[in-house]
């Protein structure tokens, strides 16, 4: 609790010095508002479900609108093959989609046909944070539909993203899961793909996070379909 109080605090202390990160924080209410009313038509459009977990990357915040995240710009890729259910919430840490996000997905009208899961980010800020986040993301893995998962990794170089990255990979090795794999050069050269915080994507960023979902999802797919 004494690391996210601090976290919050630090935040809100940049949000009043820094132009960019007050516009970017900005976004997070009316980005959820509109997840929450685009969930409701996808309930009710009877397509196959992709349901999205994670935390603001996920929500899409740093890009100029919602649909400028790279889950709406996957979704048009996929030419309206989903209806996309998004559980992600802004701040969200690998327990929170564990403890909320998974649960709230337990309780929809129908299985997902596809889940993503891209979250680790905020569990990455300090070394307090960073403890515990193996057997955090193994429950995570655990409790993710098999064979119909793409789960990113993380792109930092630190032991405790090493050894879920590590997770990842052995999960993938057994088919669990599908990654969309973000370490390395993936994500391309920083400059001019962060938003006015510089912590959030923009939309060049997102773009190249919806080209790294992109493979595994078709092959997520493809295992659904037995293709």
């Amino acid at each position: 609790m004494a690391d996210r109080t601090w976290s919050g605090r630090v935040l809100d202390l940049a949000s009043v010095v820094l132009p960019g990160v007050r516009r970017v924080r900005a976004q997070k209410i009316p980005f959820a508002h509109a997840w929450s009313e685009a969930n409701q038509k996808a309930l009710t459009s009877g397509k196959p479900l992709w349901v999205a977990l994670g935390d603001s990357m996920t929500q899409g915040i740093g890009a100029r609108t919602v649909s400028g995240g790279w889950v709406p710009r996957l979704e048009a890729r996929l030419a309206d093959r989903f209806a996309v259910v998004n559980l992600s919430t802004s701040g969200a840490r690998i327990a929170d989609v564990v403890d909320d996000q998974l649960p709230r997905m337990l309780t929809l009208p129908a299985a997902p046909a596809l889940v993503t899961v891209l979250v680790g980010a905020n569990d990455m800020l300090t070394p307090a944070r960073r403890r515990g986040v193996e057997k955090r993301f193994t429950d995570l893995l655990d409790r993710l539909p098999a064979g119909r998962s793409v789960v990113a990794t993380l792109p930092h170089g630190n032991a405790a993203a090493n050894a879920v990255n590590a997770l990842l990979d052995a999960s993938a090795a057994s088919s669990r899961i599908h990654v969309a794999d973000m370490r390395g050069p993936a994500l391309g050269p920083l400059r001019g793909s962060l938003a006015d915080d510089w912590f959030h994507p923009n939309d060049v960023g997102y773009t190249r996070i919806a080209d790294i979902f992109e493979g595994p999802v078709h092959a997520a797919a493809s295992f659904r379909s037995g293709a």
